[in-house]
């Protein structure tokens, strides 16, 4: 039996990316802006050096939801975000989310989604809509 999933569940995942997670992000996407993947490109920016792109940022919440929270067989049915914070590579950082609404009828969620820097700030916020056998 699963755990049931209820509002006020919160959930926390450490990650970080490499280059090479860029790299085969830019070729799965096809965005190969010059700010992810050069170096010299990335001297010269705003943020001083190259930044990940910030969908392959915000997948982690893809990942959490389809494998751990709550798990196989979830069903992604909406996504917003919100950009605050360039994500760089080999930098620790951690995705939190929190159940605030359930639809039991329907076995749907609402999740806030976020992932916070190595200074505990707000990097990307945003709020999903999930579907699981787990939501009654």
């Amino acid at each position: 039996m699963e755990n049931k999933i209820s509002i006020g569940d919160k959930f926390e995942y450490k990650f970080s990316f490499t280059q090479e997670d860029v790299i085969k992000f830019a070729e799965a996407s096809g965005d190969f802006n010059p700010i992810h993947l050069d170096d010299e490109f990335g001297r010269n920016s705003i943020f001083k050096k190259k930044i990940i792109h910030g969908f392959l940022g915000g997948s982690v919440f893809s990942k959490v939801f389809g494998t751990i929270f709550p798990g196989n067989g979830t069903i992604y049915l909406k996504q917003d975000l919100t950009f605050y914070k360039p994500m760089f590579t080999h930098k620790n950082y951690i995705s939190k989310f929190e159940v605030v609404e359930t639809e039991p009828i329907k076995n749907r969620a609402v999740v806030t989604t976020f992932i916070l820097n190595e200074n505990d700030e707000i990097v990307i916020k945003g709020e999903a809509l999930i579907k699981h056998s787990s939501i009654y």
